[in-house]
């Protein structure tokens, strides 16, 4: 193996009720009595001195109406007991709340909703989680949410977002997804997954409400697993309770079920092709889907984008009265420099200009990502001309992001590079990473692809960079065959650069033993390197053989 350096009866009379977002009622959630929406946290978030909030049209108005290592031994002694009575007759835990009791009951929670539609498939429409957001109390209108869409980096953006809003002082609740190896990595508070426990708590709590949408849907189409997470991060949101959401679409944006959510500021990530038999033929066809979480009177923070995408955004922003702010107008990557772990970064903020930002995150496209989720901040608390955030705060907040599976080093001889690049353009971004900021004598890939993704695309953007090819599969049933990918390798690679490996964990060995042998007696042997990419779950699933743990 690799190793490492409410309580009410909800009233179901009239499903009708269920069909749009709009005819949902008000909040059933109260807000906590030790938080307090007048406080001035966010006036904290700004530098001393400046100007009033505002900036582009409508932005001013958001900050006024906010309402690494190895896998720990889990083992529990056999003389503690996990569950106890106390003199009230009440439960208490003394088990661990990610240890073995609470792992297995959450192997269960999986195996239930692990029968149910698969988030991979949609079918366009919000009346099932409506229905059941309604009967939680609306959970999902019980905080400011900043909405992320996009092809690629929403989930990178996302944690920045989170990052910078809990470095200004909030409580921050983050939904993602998919996870890498666990699945509560999808719901985090204050930057971490909840435990295991919380989440098989979570279901538990909701289980009787997704019965009773399930049993009164008239086509019979019962809650999709994705659907039912994204009422649990809601209700885990509201019960913390946080003072801002972070919410990353699925798939899409219109009928993604976190558009049951009215976001303050949506937040868009450079689109691309993905998904094209849900989302459409083409990147316009994606941006009209993906357009749908821009709300009328928010603010659409805009990362960079095609000519024709951007077209199809501004005409969204236009119909319902959104702001804009657009990167490479409002907001961008004034200077970039590659630094030791990562790089720093000179950005344009609505309110100014951000210097002597260090980013521990490597690629051109990370530094887009960074300017995008300091602009969506700023949107969020009103900065304008004038108006910053404060400089330390953001600088502190950019130092400490982490994005597993994202060029994630988890071995330093030869080095082991981790990402989680799925689909052409975010092979096309991680080749121009590892081309401008490393410099591996030999780079070998191991590289494994689910059947439904453009395998070849993915392989074509790797190919000027790397040396030689391993070609395997992950666990899952929708990974492509082994046979179809090694055809698709020789294509590209030729026969002679390539090698086909049934697993993952062989398929590593099998890239670190070509990156040490030197065939060369004149040749280095330092300065080798594998990246292991082409799927979330290939990823993955190698940080969890490297004994990373979730996060």
């Amino acid at each position: 193996m690799p190793q490492d350096e409410t309580g009410r009866k909800p009233d179901l009379s009239d499903l009708d009720s269920f069909a749009g977002v709009d005819e949902l009622g008000t909040s059933g959630y109260e807000e906590s009595d030790d938080h307090d929406p007048e406080l001035d946290v966010r006036d904290t978030a700004f530098e001393a001195g400046g100007g009033s909030r505002g900036g582009i049209g409508g932005v001013g108005q958001l900050g006024d109406n906010l309402a690494t290592g190895p896998v720990p031994d889990l083992t529990v002694p056999e003389d503690v007991e996990l569950h106890e009575l106390d003199d009230q007759g009440e439960q208490v835990e003394y088990g661990d709340p990610d240890g073995p009791e609470a792992r297995r009951e959450l192997m269960v929670v999986e195996a239930e909703l692990n029968q149910r539609w698969p988030e991979t498939k949609i079918e366009p429409s919000l009346t099932r989680i409506a229905a059941l957001t309604q009967l939680l109390g609306e959970p999902n209108r019980g905080y400011p949410v900043l909405h992320v869409a996009g092809t690629n980096g929403k989930g990178s953006t996302a944690r920045m977002i989170d990052a910078l809003l809990t470095r200004m002082g909030l409580r921050v609740g983050r939904y993602t997804s998919p996870h890498l190896q666990l699945v509560t990595e999808r719901i985090a508070l204050d930057g971490r997954p909840i435990s295991a426990a919380r989440y098989a708590e979570l279901w538990n709590d909701i289980a009787p409400y997704v019965s009773m949408v399930d049993g009164a849907a008239a086509d019979g189409v019962a809650m999709s697993k994705f659907e039912i997470l994204t009422g649990m991060a809601f209700a885990a949101f509201a019960d913390a309770p946080v003072e801002a959401a972070v919410l990353e679409a699925g798939l899409g944006g219109a009928w993604d079920a976190t558009n049951v959510a009215d976001a303050d500021v949506a937040v868009i990530t450079p689109i691309g092709l993905d998904h094209v038999e849900y989302l459409g033929p083409d990147a316009v066809s994606a941006a009209r889907e993906k357009a749908g979480i821009i709300k009328p009177g928010s603010v659409a923070v805009i990362g960079e984008q095609d000519p024709e995408v951007l077209k199809v955004l501004l005409e969204r922003a236009v119909e319902v009265d959104a702001a804009v702010a657009r990167a490479g107008s409002e907001f961008g990557v004034l200077e970039k420099e590659i630094a030791v772990g990562g790089q720093l970064l000179k950005l344009q903020g609505l309110g100014g200009v951000y210097d002597d930002i260090f980013l521990p995150l490597h690629g051109a496209h990370q530094a887009a990502n960074a300017a995008l989720a300091l602009a969506a901040v700023e949107a969020f608390f009103g900065a304008g001309k004038d108006k910053q955030l404060v400089v330390e705060a953001v600088r502190e907040a950019f130092a400490e992001v982490e994005t597993p599976g994202r060029l994630e080093r988890v071995r330093a001889a030869p080095t082991v590079l981790l990402d989680a690049a799925h689909n052409p353009h975010g092979a096309r971004a991680l080749a121009t990473t590892v081309s401008e900021e490393f410099a591996f004598r030999r780079l070998v890939a191991v590289v494994g692809v689910m059947a439904e993704k453009d395998a070849h695309g993915i392989l074509d953007a790797l190919e000027p960079v790397v040396s030689d090819i391993v070609v395997t599969r992950n666990s899952s049933p929708r990974s492509m065959p082994l046979e179809e990918l090694n055809e698709l390798a020789i294509s590209v690679f030729g026969e002679d650069r390539v090698v086909a490996e049934t697993d993952l964990e062989t398929a590593i060995e099998t890239a670190i033993a070509l990156v040490e042998t030197n065939d060369d007696p004149e040749e280095p042997l330092a300065g080798g390197g594998v990246l292991v990419t082409g799927s979330v779950v290939t990823v993955g699933e190698a940080r969890t053989l490297f004994g990373k743990e979730p996060a």
